[in-house]
């Protein structure tokens, strides 16, 4: 073989080598080309994961603030009305308070007959034998002259012995006036008490006032929804 056959082989190696590094070259590219897009690709989706996670974060914070929020305002609106119902139950109160002091201070037979049913009501609720009664220093008149009788009704209704009534010297407050609105004051009635003091039977018109408006209040908290 003469060195033009040794030189022409050289070249056929030297190109089929050439051939297959540039052949292995581009399957390395295609290779990290396809290895980078899904190593990019899974970059890309784990960065979505993220934002998409720290959005679903961010919404959650926005609904658990406006729960919050709507929580606080209902509370507010409930305060308000139950504010306005007490506002309206207490001037009710307030005007039926006035309206039992010209019971007192209007027609005085009336009153009287009042005064004689509270009590004979007393002493049906008591049972006792002996008891206390206690006044207004303004009515104590007006007491003694309807005790007697009422103890003879009491007595009729109960088949007891005719009970020993004493009138207390200590008396109760008088009427409640506008100077002094937040002094102790009774706008009437009666006190009555067993001998022992252990048994209380208050029948001011006050206490009934009080008992009639804690048995009619869900009525009353009705009426001032209206």
């Amino acid at each position: 073989m003469n060195d033009t056959d040794v030189s022409k082989q050289i070249q056929q190696m030297v190109r089929f080598i050439r051939q297959e590094a540039e052949e292995k070259a581009n399957e390395i590219s295609v290779s990290a080309e396809e290895e980078f897009q899904i190593e990019k690709l899974q970059l890309v989706e784990a960065e979505k994961k993220k934002v998409r996670q720290e959005y679903e974060r961010k919404t959650k914070q926005v609904e658990v603030r406006k729960k919050i929020e709507y929580s606080m305002q209902l509370n507010a609106s409930r305060i308000k009305v139950l504010q306005a119902q007490d506002d309206v139950v207490s001037g009710m109160k307030e005007s039926a308070s006035k309206a039992l002091v010209k019971i007192n201070s209007g027609d005085k037979n009336n009153y009287k007959k009042l005064l004689k049913g509270l009590i004979v009501q007393s002493l049906v609720r008591l049972k006792e034998p002996s008891v206390l009664l206690r006044c207004r220093e303004m009515d104590v008149s007006v007491v003694k002259s309807v005790v007697e009788d009422a103890k003879r009704e009491y007595t009729e209704k109960a088949k007891v012995r005719t009970p020993n009534v004493t009138i207390d010297n200590v008396h109760l407050p008088p009427p409640p006036t506008d100077s002094d609105p937040h002094r102790p004051s009774c706008s009437g009635g009666v006190v009555l008490a067993s001998e022992d003091g252990k048994i209380v039977c208050d029948n001011t018109l006050d206490a009934r006032l009080d008992v009639v408006f804690r048995q009619k209040l869900p009525e009353f908290a009705l009426y001032a929804d209206t």
